[in-house]
């Protein structure tokens, strides 16, 4: 469905990533994984054609961005993270306009956007301005208007930022069920959301990918993600230390809580 092949992007001499290679099949859930800097929403625009990768090659559904950027895009649905909105709009309408940018033919806009709606549970605020929404509505309008078309592979960019706990369990079960019939990428840098979510985890630091597998498969691959309140100059040296662990890795951080992928194998000569 998605290969991607050795991608790099550079901003002069800083390399935001750098030789970033995976594939994602159809029908797949996968999360990105890491700090804020990683690279996460790096890769998404890279995926979605808004960025040109500076060396390297993407392939979507057998199409390569570089050649086929238009048909690509036909088949993306994007939520970015800060997704634009229109707050003088009504749902409706802003979902009416996206429908057009997304060439939805008009005859088929009703039915696609209560499709969308429905799904995101907006209903009750289908006739509100967007501007008296709270933020866990925001973000539905924001996926509504990434699934109108019924694109084949929706990337969602930190959906359940800024969430309240009630906000973010909806928004979890939301991407539960649009993975029924979509390929579903999502970045976070919250362990949590990953393990909620998803099948599989790429975990970036610094612009690289540094582990690609899934979670099930984690324990027996000699792999394993811990989430601890202390900070990496504290956390790290004492997890290299413990017996059975062969390396240790910070990879996400969010409100005091750090992430860590741990490689297991023989104690630490």
């Amino acid at each position: 469905m998605i290969k991607v092949e050795h991608i790099t992007r550079s901003y002069g001499r800083f390399r935001a990533v750098s030789e970033v290679s995976f594939e994602i099949g159809r029908g797949e859930v996968v999360g990105l994984l890491g700090h804020n800097g990683a690279g996460k929403t790096t890769i998404m625009k890279m995926l979605t054609g808004f960025l040109e990768p500076s060396a390297g090659r993407i392939e979507l559904d057998g199409l390569d961005i570089r050649d086929q950027m238009e048909a690509v895009q036909s088949r993306i649905g994007y939520l970015p993270e800060n997704c634009p909105l229109y707050p003088e709009m009504t749902v409706i309408d802003y979902l009416d306009f996206q429908a057009g940018l997304q060439g939805v033919p008009e005859a088929e806009r009703p039915a696609a956007i209560g499709r969308a709606i429905r799904r995101t549970r907006l209903e009750p605020k289908a006739e509100a301005a967007i501007a008296t929404l709270s933020r866990g509505y925001r973000q539905r309008v924001g996926v509504a208007q990434a699934i109108l078309h019924r694109p084949k592979v929706l990337i969602l960019d930190e959906p359940t930022n800024g969430l309240d706990p009630t906000q973010i369990e909806h928004m979890r079960e939301l991407i539960r069920d649009l993975s029924k019939e979509t390929t579903v990428i999502l970045s976070t840098h919250i362990l949590q959301e990953v393990q909620a979510v998803c099948d599989r985890v790429l975990i970036l630091r610094s612009g690289e990918l540094v582990l690609d597998a899934r979670l099930e498969d984690l324990s027996r691959s000699g792999r394993l993600l811990v989430a601890l309140d202390q900070a990496p100059e504290q956390a790290l040296p004492v997890l290299s230390g413990v017996a059975g662990v062969r390396q240790a890795l910070g990879v996400a951080e969010a409100g005091g809580r750090y992430d860590y992928a741990l490689e297991l194998g023989d104690a630490p000569a």
